[in-house]
């Protein structure tokens, strides 16, 4: 006997009167297996738990029911869920790059530190760049200190994950967020 099964949406199982099959192999709360009974034997069964029958595999010869608290199910399945959606979240800080100049005006840093700072509250990487050009690379130390005045200022919000370094004819340095 071959048994079709239609939720109603994705993810939702059939339970107790919805389930069409004839014959059902009946799963206990504790997952003890009761056996192969008629569906309204294990209706029954159910009710006198006090509990939801429900449909865990249809495709299987007999069919697959298990006794147990629909609702509670549902309400874990949905709670792991976002727990996995929020460790996924977490996993997922993009790194942010922010150009400076080793020239930069007071106005300029200031500007820059306000958007650094939001990204970090929202638990971003932020890669800070300098770019040398002509003569400036004779005096890389400005760029330097310009580059740890920056992280200075932001102590509170991060940690240095980089110090500053010269690639060719740029500077970089790494800031990740306070845990």
């Amino acid at each position: 006997m071959e048994v079709f099964c239609i939720a109603s949406s994705k993810g939702n199982l059939l339970i107790n009167e919805q389930i069409k099959a004839s014959q059902v192999l009946v799963i206990g709360p504790n997952g003890e297996q009761v056996g192969v009974k008629p569906i309204n034997d294990a209706l029954t069964l159910s009710s006198y738990a006090g509990l939801d029958l429900v449909l865990i595999n249809p495709n299987g010869n007999p069919p697959v029911c298990k006794v147990m608290d629909y609702n509670k199910y549902k309400y874990e399945k949905s709670k792991k869920e976002k727990e996995a959606l929020k460790k996924q979240r977490a996993n997922m800080s993009e790194l942010k790059e922010f150009r400076l100049s080793p020239v930069i005006d007071v106005g300029d840093f200031e500007t820059k530190l306000k958007q650094v700072t939001k990204y970090l509250q929202k638990g971003d990487k932020i890669k800070l760049s300098i770019r040398f050009k002509g003569r400036q690379m004779a005096h890389t130390e400005i760029g330097k200190d310009v580059l740890v005045r920056f992280a200075g200022r932001l102590e509170d919000l991060s940690d240095i994950e980089q110090q500053p370094k010269l690639d060719g004819r740029s500077m970089t340095m790494l800031l990740t967020p306070k845990k």
